[in-house]
C-alpha cells in the first residue's frame, strides 16, 4: 500500500503540540492587516489575533490550541489532547494560523503519513512546515509535536461490555463515576393506572417485577415537599401546565394545581426557587413573547417578577473569543437545551434529607403530557383541553379539532453523590450568567446529607454525569490549558469546552458486544464519511462508530443489531425548509452506514445469508383511532385538502420521538437531554447535560444477562410501542442481536404499518412501531428513483438540501 494511500483511522490519538520555530507571517499582506483592523474597531471588539496550532485527519478538525498573543515567530503552547477517532484519510496534517478577527491565514503545514500514525509506535519530533497547499516549503520554519495512536482493538473494554464491576466509568471527562447512587427510568411524562407490563428482573429466586414509575407525578410531589432548596433548568418552563391530571391517580392536593403556582406557593414557605430558562430572543409582543420556538421564556420571567421565585432569562452568549459574526450566530441558532430539576428530599425513614436531580429529555412546558396510549382524540375535552399542541400542520388549535402531537419522551431521576454533579452544573450555570449570592450553600443547609453517601444493597447503580457546554456557560473549568486534557476538554483558541456527552456516546458503542436501541428526536452525523455534503461540519462521530461496529461483528462473524428509533419527521410543518433539510442530512447519514454494512457483508460472503437490515433498522412510532361515542366535536374543521385536514379525516398521525437515550447490552444506559446531531454533540453550540449509569449487580456476565432495572426498562418501552398488541413480550425478545428477534420487530412493524396507512380507520392501531419510509436494498444502498411522501402530507421522505440555510442551523 501507497505510504499516502487512505486508511481507516479508528482508535484513540494522543496528540501534543508542544511549539513552533522560526516563523514568517509576513506574507499575511498588509491590506488584509489592515481590512482587519478596521473592521476590529468598527465592531468594538478585543478579538484575539495571534498565533494557534490545529490538527487535521482529511476534512475533520480534531484539535485545536489556545491563541497565542506575544510570540510571533516562536510560539510555545505545549498542550496535549486525546482524540477520539474514526476518519478514513491519507495523512494527518498540522497547521500553524494566524488569527484573524475575521478570518485566519495560514502560517505553515506540516503533513504526516497515516500511515506513520497507524503504527501505534510515538512519533515525536520537528516537522518542516510548507505553504497553504504544499507546494513550497518554509525557510527553517518547523513545528514540534508527539503523537501516539492506540487502535480501538487495543482498548480492553472493546467489545466486551462493561465486563467487571470495577468498570472506571469514563475516563478524561469533567465528572467522575459517582458509586451507590440510585436510579429511576421513566418512559413519557405519565402512565396510565392500567399499564402493567409483566416484566420479570433478576435470577432465580432474586427475580421480582419491574414497576415502571410515573415521572410528573413523582416531579409533583417532590417539589411540594420540597424544604430548603428548588433549581430548575430548563429549554422551556411554562408556568400554566398541570403535572397531576390522571383523575385515576389523583394525588390529594393536585388536581388543577399549575407548575407556577405551586413553585410560588414553595418560595412563599421559605424555599429558595430559582428558574433558570434561555432566553429566546425572538420572544417579542409580535410573537405573543413565545419567541419563534414557543418557549414562553418571557412569558414565563414576567409571571415570577415581583414573587418569591427568582426566574432568570439565560441567553446562550458566545466566547468572548469569537468574532462578531460568531456571537450573533451563536446568540440566534443555539440554544440551552438542558432540562434539570434539583431539590432537596425527605429520606424515608429518617429526619434527614438528601439531594434528588432530575435528568432527561422532558421539559416542563405544555405539549409533554402524555401516556403509553398516544391518544390522538380521546383527551381532547379532558386532560389536553388547556394543552392542546400540534407544530406539525398549519393553522391547528383545539377549536379546528384534533389530531394532537402525542409524544413520547425519556427522563430519570438520580439520588447520591451524582445528583450533587447536576447541582454542580445548575450552580455553575447560574454563578456565570445570573447573581451567585441567591445560590444556597448546600453544606450549610440543615439535615443534608452530604455528596459522599452512598447507597447500599444490590440494586445501587454508578452514575456519571456528562455535559456539552463551553466556558461562555459555565464557571469551574481551569485556567491553566494544561488541566484541560485530563478533565477531557478541549481549547479552541481561547475558549474551553466539554464535550463528554459525544465521548460517552462513543466509548458505549465500542464496548458494545451484542445490541443498541436507540430513541433520538435526531439521527445524524459524520459527514466526512458521507459521499456527499462533507463540508456541512455535521463531524460528530456517533454514527459512523456504530457502522464501524456492525462492520467489525460482520467480519468476526458474531451477531449484532442495531435499533434506532426517531420520529418519522422532525417537528415542523414536514414541507417546509428546516425539516426538509434535516431528513436530507438523515439520508446521507443513512445511506453511509448502510453502503458500509452491505459492503461488509459481500466482502465476507455473507450477502446471500444476511441483509443490512438484519443489523441495522430505523423506526418511528405513529397512532390511529377510530371514533369514540361522545368524542369532543370541533365547532370547527381544517381547511379542505390540507395536511391538517386530512390527518383528521384519516384520523392518524405520527407520535414525536423527542426521548434521547442509548440502551447498550441491557447493561448501560445514556439518558439525557442530547439529540445525535452537532448542535448537541459540539460543545460550542446547544448546551446538554445527560447521565450514564449502570447496575454493578446487573451486568453481563459468563451464563448470566443483564436482568436489571435497564433490561426492565427496555422491555417496557418495546411492550409500549409494539409487543403490548402483537402477542405480548416475546423469549425472542430476550436476545435482541439475534436475527430472529431483528426480523420479528421489522414483520411487527411493517403490519403495523399497513394499518397506518390504509384509507379508512376500522380499528385502533395495533401497535405504534412504524418502519421508517425508506427502502433498503440488499447491497445496502438504498433505493432512490421516485421520492416518496409522507402520509397526509406532500412532503419528501428524502428531504433536499436547502442553500438558502447555512448547515450550521440544521444540523
Amino acid at each position: 500500500m501507497s505510504p499516502m494511500a487512505s486508511q481507516v483511522v479508528h482508535g484513540t490519538l494522543t496528540a501534543t503540540i508542544f511549539e513552533a520555530k522560526h516563523l514568517s507571517h509576513g506574507g499575511l499582506p498588509s491590506l488584509l492587516r489592515k481590512v482587519g483592523g478596521e473592521v476590529k474597531e468598527l465592531l468594538h471588539r478585543d478579538g484575539h489575533i495571534g498565533l494557534y496550532a490545529t490538527i487535521d485527519i482529511g476534512i475533520a478538525r480534531i484539535a485545536r490550541t489556545r491563541v497565542l498573543s506575544n510570540e510571533p515567530t516562536n510560539p510555545i503552547w505545549n498542550e496535549t489532547f486525546h482524540i477520539l477517532c474514526a476518519y478514513t484519510s491519507p495523512s494527518l496534517v498540522i497547521s500553524v494560523k494566524k488569527g484573524l478577527e475575521i478570518s485566519a491565514h495560514v502560517v505553515g503545514r506540516a503533513k504526516i503519513p497515516i500511515s506513520e500514525i497507524l503504527s501505534g509506535k510515538v512519533i515525536e519530533g520537528w516537522y518542516d512546515l510548507y505553504n497553504e497547499d504544499f507546494s513550497e516549503q518554509l525557510k527553517k520554519a518547523q513545528i514540534h509535536a508527539r503523537l501516539q495512536f492506540k487502535q480501538v482493538s487495543e482498548d480492553p473494554y472493546w467489545g466486551s461490555g462493561i465486563r467487571d464491576r470495577d468498570f472506571p466509568g469514563v475516563q478524561h471527562v469533567y465528572f467522575k463515576q459517582r458509586k451507590g447512587c440510585r436510579v429511576n427510568l421513566y418512559q413519557n411524562s405519565h402512565l396510565s393506572e392500567h399499564y402493567r407490563p409483566r416484566i420479570e428482573l433478576g435470577h432465580g429466586e432474586e427475580r421480582a417485577l419491574y414497576r415502571p414509575p410515573r415521572l410528573w407525578e413523582e416531579v409533583y410531589q417532590y417539589i411540594d415537599g420540597a424544604k430548603q432548596f428548588i433549581y430548575i433548568a430548563g429549554w422551556s418552563v411554562n408556568t400554566k401546565i398541570t403535572l397531576v391530571r390522571d383523575k385515576e391517580r389523583m394525588i390529594p392536593g393536585a388536581e388543577g394545581v399549575t407548575l407556577g403556582e405551586l413553585l410560588k406557593k414553595k418560595a412563599d414557605q421559605g424555599v429558595r426557587v430559582l428558574v433558570l430558562i434561555w432566553e429566546d430572543r425572538t420572544a417579542v409582543e409580535l410573537l405573543r413573547n413565545q419567541g419563534l420556538m414557543q418557549t414562553h421564556c418571557d412569558e414565563t420571567f414576567e409571571y415570577f417578577k415581583g414573587t418569591n421565585v427568582y426566574c432568570f432569562q439565560c441567553p446562550r452568549n458566545a466566547h468572548r473569543s469569537l468574532s462578531a459574526f460568531q456571537t450573533v450566530e451563536i446568540a440566534a441558532e443555539f440554544t440551552h437545551h438542558q432540562k434539570t430539576v434539583c431539590l432537596d428530599a425527605r429520606i424515608h425513614g429518617s429526619e434527614n434529607r438528601e439531594v434528588v436531580s432530575f435528568v432527561g429529555g422532558i421539559d416542563l412546558c405544555d405539549g409533554r403530557y402524555d401516556n403509553e396510549i398516544h391518544p390522538l382524540f380521546s383527551t381532547l375535552d379532558t386532560v389536553c383541553r388547556d394543552d392542546f399542541h400540534q407544530n406539525n400542520y398549519k393553522d391547528t388549535d383545539l377549536r379546528h379539532g384534533g389530531p394532537r402531537e402525542p409524544w413520547h419522551d425519556a427522563h430519570s431521576k438520580i439520588q447520591g453523590s451524582a445528583a450533587y454533579d447536576v447541582v454542580t452544573n445548575f450552580t455553575q450555570r447560574w454563578t456565570k450568567q445570573a447573581d451567585p449570592t441567591l445560590l444556597l450553600n448546600l453544606e450549610d443547609l440543615p439535615g443534608l446529607l452530604p455528596p459522599a453517601t452512598h447507597f447500599e444493597g444490590p440494586e445501587t447503580w454508578n452514575v456519571q454525569i456528562f455535559r456539552s457546554i463551553d466556558d461562555a456557560s459555565v464557571i469551574g473549568f481551569p485556567a491553566n490549558p494544561s488541566e484541560a486534557p485530563e478533565l477531557g476538554l478541549i481549547t479552541i483558541k481561547d475558549q474551553v469546552i466539554d464535550k463528554s456527552i459525544q465521548c460517552a456516546y462513543i466509548e458505549a458503542i465500542r464496548r458494545a458486544k451484542d445490541f443498541i436501541y436507540i430513541q433520538n428526536q435526531y439521527f445524524f452525523g459524520s459527514c466526512a464519511s458521507w459521499d456527499r455534503d462533507q463540508d456541512c461540519e455535521c463531524l460528530h462521530l456517533i454514527p459512523i462508530e456504530i457502522a464501524l461496529k456492525v462492520v467489525s461483528k460482520i467480519r468476526a462473524r458474531e451477531r449484532f443489531a442495531v435499533y434506532v428509533l426517531t420520529p418519522m419527521w422532525p417537528e415542523g410543518i414536514p414541507e417546509g425548509d428546516t425539516v426538509q433539510a434535516i431528513l436530507h442530512w438523515f439520508r446521507n447519514t443513512a445511506r453511509m452506514m448502510y453502503k458500509m454494512i452491505g459492503e461488509a457483508l459481500r466482502e465476507e460472503g455473507l450477502d446471500q445469508e444476511y441483509r443490512p437490515t438484519d443489523y441495522l433498522n430505523f423506526f418511528c412510532v405513529g397512532n390511529r383511532e377510530v371514533k369514540l361515542p361522545g368524542e369532543y366535536e370541533p365547532p370547527e374543521r381544517p381547511e379542505e385538502g390540507t395536511d391538517y385536514w386530512n390527518a383528521q379525516i384519516h384520523r392518524r398521525t405520527m407520535i414525536y420521538v423527542h426521548a434521547k437515550l442509548m440502551i447498550v447490552d441491557d447493561e448501560y444506559i445514556i439518558i439525557g437531554s442530547a439529540n445525535l446531531n452537532q448542535r448537541s454533540m459540539d460543545g460550542a453550540r446547544d448546551t446538554e447535560i445527560a447521565q450514564g449509569c449502570y447496575q454493578p449487580e446487573h451486568i453481563n456476565q459468563q451464563g448470566r444477562q443483564a436482568r436489571g432495572e435497564i433490561f426492565g426498562y427496555r422491555m417496557s418501552l418495546w411492550y409500549e410501542h409494539f409487543a403490548n398488541k402483537n402477542g405480548g413480550l416475546r423469549r425472542e425478545y430476550l436476545h435482541p442481536e439475534s436475527v430472529e428477534c431483528v426480523r420479528m420487530v421489522r414483520r411487527i412493524s411493517e403490519k403495523i404499518w399497513e394499518s397506518f396507512v390504509r384509507e379508512e380507520t376500522v380499528e385502533d392501531l395495533p401497535g405504534h412501531l412504524l418502519p421508517f419510509p425508506m427502502e433498503v436494498l440488499e447491497d445496502g444502498s438504498l433505493q432512490e428513483g421516485e421520492d416518496i411522501v409522507f402520509p397526509d402530507t406532500k412532503a419528501s421522505v428524502q428531504g433536499h438540501k436547502i442553500d438558502v440555510l447555512p448547515p450550521i442551523l440544521t444540523t
